[in-house]
C-alpha cells in the first residue's frame, strides 16, 4: 500500500460559473461545486487507467466520502481550473484531492478530498484494483497527507 503517492495535473479551465450556479449573494453556491470537482475528476481518470476504459471491464469508482473546503467566492462566468492529487490508495481504495482555481486570477476557490472504491459493475460489490491501475497510482510522485479523509475509518 502506498498511503502517499501524489499526482498532480493541471489542466485548461474545466468550465464557467453558470447562471443556474449562483445563489442570492452572488456567487456560486455549494452543490454546484460538487459538480465542477466531479468534472475534475474525470479529467484526473485516464491518467490513472480509470474512466471509460475502466468500465469497458466492468468496472467501476463509486464516491464514498466527500469533504469540501471553501476559500474564496468566485461569481457568475468566472474561469474554473483545477488541480489534481492521488493522495492514498490500498488494494481498493483510493483517495483523491482536487483543487479549485479561478483560472484567470488563479486563487483557489475550493478544494475537495474523495474517498473512492474499485467496484465489479455487475455483482456491485467493491473489488480489487486490477494490477495495472495500482501500477499507475504507484507511479505517481510522492505528495503530503489528506487533510481530513482518510483510507480507512478509525476503529
Amino acid at each position: 500500500m502506498n498511503e502517499n503517492a501524489h499526482r498532480q495535473v493541471e489542466g485548461p479551465v474545466l468550465t464557467r460559473v453558470r447562471p443556474e450556479w449562483v445563489d442570492h449573494y452572488g456567487h456560486m453556491n455549494l452543490a454546484p461545486y460538487v459538480a465542477v470537482f466531479d468534472m475534475a475528476t474525470d479529467a484526473l481518470w485516464p491518467s490513472l487507467r480509470l474512466g471509460p476504459a475502466f468500465r469497458t471491464r466492468g468496472l467501476g469508482t463509486f464516491a464514498a466520502e466527500n469533504w469540501v473546503s471553501y476559500r474564496r467566492e468566485v461569481r457568475l462566468d468566472d474561469p474554473l481550473s483545477a488541480c489534481s492529487a492521488v493522495l492514498a490508495y490500498d488494494s481498493k481504495r483510493l483517495l483523491i484531492r482536487h483543487h479549485l482555481f479561478h483560472a484567470e486570477a488563479g486563487f483557489e476557490s475550493a478544494r475537495c478530498e474523495l474517498l473512492f472504491l474499485c467496484v465489479d459493475l455487475a455483482a456491485r460489490r467493491v473489488h480489487p484494483w486490477p494490477e495495472d491501475v495500482l501500477a499507475a497510482f504507484a507511479a505517481s510522485p510522492q505528495g503530503p497527507a489528506p487533510e481530513r479523509l482518510a483510507l480507512r475509518r478509525p476503529s
